[in-house]
């Protein structure tokens, strides 16, 4: 089944199967792929599906869609083609190369695609691990007090959906947080963190839909 694979800066935030003849994307709640960004509009694209064939259409954007660097109007999509909105990069993938991404989560790290991982000398193996750090999220209030989430994962996922969700993903040199879904930025030590992934450090406070956490790590 097609999907689509958004990211930013590097780091992929939301996996979206397409599963409908007309998928609508943009910045409004009431799209199909909601990329909550200033530079996104509020229906952007389209994203047009008949059979295996998909085409992506500009809905007038103020910004432009861009496929493969190039400017479209309407276009139809291959195998590994990268759409552009704003800074986002929402890469689109046949069945076979979808198989590389975990079924069962929607939120993952920017994996290695397959064409730059073909061009790399063998063997052709995933990336290393990242290096052996752990950290936890303290719950500090709201009914879930006193609670401890585990950062395993290289990416967990926090936050209530479809109100305000934020990303947390396990780096070589450490952790990053980043804004998800929903029209309130997540808070860092009281300020609110803005668009690009922001590192993380022992003790830094976060609050998200109104529950108090604080970072530890070891």
């Amino acid at each position: 089944m097609p999907r689509m694979i958004v990211s930013i800066d590097g780091v992929v935030i939301k996996e979206v199967q397409l599963t409908k003849e007309r998928t609508t994307l943009g910045r409004r709640p009431y799209n199909d792929i909601v990329i909550d960004n200033l530079a996104v509009s509020g229906e952007h694209a389209v994203l047009h599906m008949v059979g295996q064939d998909v085409e992506i259409e500009d809905l007038g954007s103020t910004n432009g869609t861009y496929v493969n660097a190039k400017a479209v109007k309407r276009q139809e999509l291959r195998n590994g083609d990268t759409v552009e909105v704003g800074k986002y990069k929402i890469r689109f993938l046949q069945d076979a190369e979808g198989q590389n991404f975990e079924k069962t989560m929607i939120f993952k790290p920017g994996m290695v695609p397959p064409a730059v991982a073909a061009a790399r000398p063998a063997p052709a193996a995933p990336a290393p691990a990242p290096a052996p750090i752990s950290a936890v999220i303290r719950v500090m209030s709201g009914a879930a007090a006193g609670r401890e989430v585990s950062l395993q994962k290289v990416v967990t996922t926090i936050g209530k959906p479809g109100v305000a969700v934020a990303s947390i993903t396990k780096r070589h040199q450490g952790f990053v947080l980043a804004h998800v879904e929903g029209p309130d930025m997540p808070l860092l030590n009281g300020a609110a963190i803005g668009a690009s992934p922001v590192p993380l450090k022992h003790g830094d406070r976060l609050e998200l839909a109104g529950t108090e956490m604080q970072f530890e790590q070891s």
